[in-house]
Parts: C-alpha cells; structure tokens; sequence
C-alpha cells in the first residue's frame, strides 16, 4: 500500500501541473461545462485509449498516458462543478481553483485507500484494457442517471463515478509505468 501511496502522488502532481498550465493559458473557462458535458469530454478520451489499445490508425501522436492525464482532469473538474454548481462564464482565480482542486484530490485519495483496504488493491492484478472498459462503463452508468434527473434508487451518484474513473485513471497510470 506504501508503493500505492508514492505511486498516487507522482501522478497527480503532474496532473496538477497539467491542470495548474492549462487554467493560466485558458483560466477557469471549464466552469461553464455542465455535468454531461464533462462526461463526454471523459468519453472522447476514453474512447480514444479504446482505439489506441486496439491498435486502430492513429493521427495525432498522443499516447494512452497522455490522454489518461486528461481524464483525471476532466474528472477533477467535474467534482468540482458538482460542488461549486455551473456558472454563465469563469469565475474562479487560480488559487481558488487550485484549493478546490486539492481539496477534491484529498477525498478522492482517501476513498481509494479505503477501496484499497477492503478490495487488497486487486487493481493490480488488472490489465489497463480493463480499467479502460470500467472507465467507459461508468461514462454510460452516469448518462443514464443524468437522463432521470440525477436520481438513483439504488446505486451510487455521479460524484461517486467520477471519483472512480479518477482512480481507475491513475491506476491506469501507475500500470503503464511498471
């Protein structure tokens, strides 16, 4: 769990600085993104390490970590959104986005060692294709919840999906490099 825990913090200390780059390029022009908007961001670079990973022709020289990088992101800010709520046109400096940010990054982080407690980190017996799968699994989980309003009866909400695809995602991650 001590290798998971160093493992975790590499990748999202460059994701932050992916993320920390982009907001000083483009400021917080995500906040006007709406839930399923996010989700189909998720989607297109989901679905693009689905054809990378089945070998399909590719055009723009991006690989899966690249890529993968994008949906920690995207995920990030989608949890971000559900907190802060949608805005008509950016409203966030860039230490307010970046506390909300590492405020996000901290329970996601947490959830995962609890996950990693009682599930004995059986991501890692998992293949990358696998995660890839689970992560386009919970995209069409969050439509559907999306289209009845955001409700569920039994099953766990949106914020709880996209804090899965942002471990997945990072456990994508961490397999790529071993």
């Amino acid at each position: 769990m001590e290798d998971t825990k160093v493992q975790y913090h590499k990748i999202i200390n460059k994701s932050r600085k992916i993320f920390i780059n982009k907001n000083i390029d483009y400021g917080s022009s995500w906040r006007v993104l709406r839930i399923i908007s996010l989700v189909d961001q998720i989607n297109i670079k989901a679905q693009r390490i689905r054809n990378l990973q089945n070998n399909i022709s590719n055009k723009i020289d991006e690989d899966q970590t690249a890529e993968f990088y994008g949906i920690i992101n995207y995920s990030i800010m989608a949890l971000i959104q559900m907190e802060k709520g949608i805005v008509d046109e950016p409203d966030l400096n860039n230490d307010e986005i970046i506390k909300l940010y590492d405020k996000i990054v901290n329970k996601t982080f947490k959830l995962m060692l609890n996950k990693n407690h009682d599930y004995g980190e059986a991501w890692r017996e998992m293949e990358v294709i696998s995660l890839t799968d689970l992560i386009i699994q919970k995209i069409y989980r969050m439509k559907s919840i999306l289209k009845n309003d955001g409700k569920t009866s039994v099953s766990e909400g949106i914020d709880a999906n996209f804090q899965d695809i942002l471990n997945y995602s990072i456990f994508a991650q961490i397999l790529l490099k071993e």
